[in-house]
Parts: C-alpha cells; sequence; structure tokens
C-alpha cells in the first residue's frame, strides 16, 4: 500500500497502553503527579481530598502530554520524531484524542470535587497553563510563562482544596515557578534544531543553548534554597546537605547531553518537595 505524503507508516510498537503513557510524556506527568501527591500530604488533607486533588493533577497533566502530541504530529513526522508513537503510526489517533477527552472529563470532576477554589486554579492555572503553552505560546518569546504559571500555581492547588482553603506562601510558589521555567529551558534542548526548522521559536531558542543552560541551573539552585528557608523556623543542620546534591545535579543540567538536562532538573523539583514534606 503506497504512503502518502506527510504520513508516517505504521510499524510494531510498544502496548498501546505504554504507547498512550509515552504519548502523554508519561515521565513528567508522573513526577508532577508524584510532588502534587507529596504536598498533600504535607498539607494535611483528608485522605479522599488528597487522592481527589492529586488524581484531578496526573488526569491534567495527562491532556497537556495528549493535546501536546496531537498538535505537534505533523511538525514530529516532519523532522522524523521515532520516539513519539503518534508521528510513527504506533498508535491510532482516535485513541489519543479520545483519552484526551475521557481525561479531561475525569480532570474537571476530581477537581471539582475538593473546592471550586482549588478546581479554578487547577484547570485554568495550571492545567490551562499547559494547554496555552501547546496552543501558541511555546513558538514566542512568553513561552516560559505557561510553566512558571504551572509550577507555581499547583502548591496553592494543594493548599486551596485545605479547610480552610488559603493561598500557598509566596516562596512555595516562587520556588514552583522557579523550578517550572528551568524545567522548561532544559527540556527544549534536545530540540531546538528540529524546532528551529519547524518554526518555533521560544524562550531557549532566542537566547541561545548555553545561557539556557545558565539560567535553567541559577533557577533550579534558587529553587532549592527557598525550599530549605522558606518554611518558619530554622531548618534544620540535616536540611543543608539538600544544596550539595542539588549542586551535583546541577552540574549535570551545565553538562548534560540528551534528556539528562531535564531528568536532572526532575529529579531537583522532587528533592525540593521531599524537603518541603520532612522538614
Amino acid at each position: 500500500m503506497p504512503v502518502t505524503a506527510g504520513t508516517a507508516p505504521a510499524r510494531p510498537g510498544p502496548p498501546r497502553a505504554l504507547a498512550l503513557l509515552a504519548a502523554a510524556h508519561g515521565g513528567p506527568a508522573l513526577a508532577v503527579t508524584a510532588g502534587t501527591g507529596l504536598l498533600a500530604l504535607r498539607g494535611g488533607l483528608r485522605p479522599m481530598d488528597a487522592a481527589a486533588v492529586t488524581a484531578a493533577v496526573f488526569t491534567g497533566q495527562l491532556t497537556i502530554g495528549w493535546g501536546n502530541d496531537l498538535f505537534d504530529l505533523s511538525r514530529d513526522r516532519a523532522v522524523g520524531r521515532t520516539d513519539k508513537p503518534l508521528a510513527v503510526g504506533s498508535l491510532p489517533v482516535r485513541w489519543v484524542a479520545r483519552a484526551l477527552v475521557v481525561a479531561a472529563v475525569a480532570s474537571l470532576v476530581l477537581s471539582a470535587l475538593v473546592g471550586w477554589r482549588s478546581a479554578l486554579v487547577s484547570v485554568v492555572l495550571a492545567t490551562g497553563a499547559g494547554h496555552a503553552y501547546n496552543f501558541g505560546l511555546k513558538a514566542t518569546p512568553w513561552s516560559w510563562v505557561p510553566y512558571s504559571c504551572g509550577f507555581g500555581m499547583l502548591p496553592s492547588v494543594v493548599t486551596l482544596a485545605a479547610s480552610p482553603p488559603h493561598w500557598a506562601p509566596w516562596w512555595m510558589t516562587a520556588a514552583g515557578a522557579a523550578l517550572g521555567v528551568g524545567a522548561h529551558l532544559l527540556n527544549v534542548l534536545p530540540d531546538l534544531a528540529d524546532d528551529e526548522a519547524t518554526g518555533v521559536r521560544g524562550l531557549p531558542h532566542r537566547i541561545g543553548e548555553r545561557p539556557s543552560r545558565a539560567l535553567a541551573a541559577a533557577l533550579l539552585t534558587a529553587a532549592s534554597v527557598l525550599a530549605v528557608t522558606g518554611p518558619a523556623g530554622s531548618p534544620p543542620a540535616w536540611a543543608w546537605t539538600a544544596p550539595a546534591l542539588v549542586t551535583i545535579l546541577a552540574g549535570l543540567t551545565w553538562f548534560g547531553s540528551g534528556r539528562t538536562p531535564f531528568r536532572a532538573a526532575v529529579t531537583i523539583a522532587l528533592l525540593d518537595v521531599v524537603l518541603l514534606t520532612v522538614a
């Protein structure tokens, strides 16, 4: 059967459940979900509320990942992205579209279970920011804004589900925003050339690879300092061992290649959430 222009021949791939998770950018989605779950435990939410807010964030993250791969399908095929199940034809587009709708409905329902304040911030400022990135901001100098907003608002998604509802403290919001922007800068690096070839020029493309690495390392380090010094009272002595580990991971963001810098950024983010949980 001939292959028409702009399509990719189907080829054997992983089981469709795993392919769906890959198309949803499963690694980052699970990392964000784990961080939310830890924050929910720290926030003293009732078990059912903690489960609902964590599941709401997870399903919202799934919609962002699937929306990204659906929106970028033609671009991914044009540059030969073999790591994308949709681009190589191992996953039907209709499966991803249906999964996105189901996840979106689930996220809305789960968000509503923990109150309108948390739901509004989760749907509009956290999940909504991710879709704003997919649908246009990724190709502008403002590509960092959805990451800053989405990650910065995640702590408040949790605290607004508490009783009484309240906004997360400023330093926690700032730490989340810094982590988000740092992750964005590093996540884009392996795709700079492919993005340029298809007309996508976000902030990392405009300032270049080395400045992006330097700025990301500074932001990730600043987020960790906020996580240690932000909570009330003097930080416990053991907490100061975290910056040493962060320094090593920040070094990977500078010298690492491929997806290593981004994975280092995700590890720093989870480390910071653990600090907040146990401090």
